[in-house]
């Protein structure tokens, strides 16, 4: 049975603090162990935190695209200005809505730079190396407790042609990201040609329904009973390359 348990009671997380650490301690203070084969989904926004990637909106100075695109946008001036820093490219503007591509290779509104959850005046950042990131608090959390696990970061993003968003992994660790399933048979024998499974985003999605978006007050979750392949392929290799787009 698959269990998805919320890391409730986390500090209020700093620059420099050891995340794994403290999802150990607050789980602990609940009476909960980690254990071998455990997954821990992590929201970008603490990992910002504790990576000071956490911009303070009034030291920014917005440059002239900058200027014009808050124009354009209706957006606070220093707002688009991290969010230009943040991106690679600039690939829709339309409204209110600034779609860009990140330094990672995701394309999504904003270059993930959020204004929720960070406190007045404020805009976080995604990691710079998420999977890195995600490395790092995998050692910390086997180091702390003996077991092995995995560990996502997530942000939340929105889908072309769909209304809503849900979270996806932007960085993993201890975990193969896909599940390629292609050349197993079907039900009734066909041979599945095309079938590969994002379990990143899948269990990040699943931990979003105990996380939240809101004012819940829980930064990561610990998912328990799914079986998944060790690896270190890390997030990256989710994003298809150019070559492959078929938009």
């Amino acid at each position: 049975m698959i269990q998805i348990i919320p890391v409730e009671g986390m500090k209020i997380i700093m620059p420099g603090d050891r995340l794994g650490v403290e999802i150990v301690n607050a789980l602990q203070a609940k009476g909960i162990r980690v254990a071998d084969g455990d997954v821990i989904v992590v929201s970008h926004i603490i990992v910002a935190k504790a990576e000071g990637r956490i911009y303070q909106l009034s030291e920014i100075t917005p440059t002239p695209q900058a200027l014009e695109l808050a124009r354009i946008t209706n957006k606070d001036p220093a707002h688009i200005e991290v969010i230009l820093r943040e991106a690679k490219r600039i690939v829709r503007v339309r409204g209110e809505v600034l779609i860009t591509e990140t330094r990672h290779g995701l394309i999504c509104a904003n270059s993930g730079v959020d204004l929720s959850n960070v406190g007045e005046g404020m805009a976080a950042a995604l990691p710079e190396d998420p999977d890195a990131s995600a490395r790092r608090i995998r050692w910390e959390i086997e180091e702390a407790t003996g077991a092995k696990v995995a560990v996502i970061i997530c942000d939340s993003h929105g889908r072309p042609f769909r209304r809503g968003a849900v979270n996806i992994a932007i960085g993993c660790s201890g975990i193969e990201p896909i599940w390629d399933r292609r050349g197993e048979p079907d039900l009734f024998g066909r041979i599945l040609r095309s079938k590969q499974i994002c379990v990143a985003d899948e269990l990040a999605s699943a931990a979003e329904l105990a996380m939240g978006q809101a004012g819940e007050g829980i930064p990561a979750v610990l998912i328990r009973g799914y079986k998944y392949k060790t690896g270190e392929a890390g997030a990256s290799q989710i994003i298809r390359p150019k070559e492959e787009s078929l938009f």
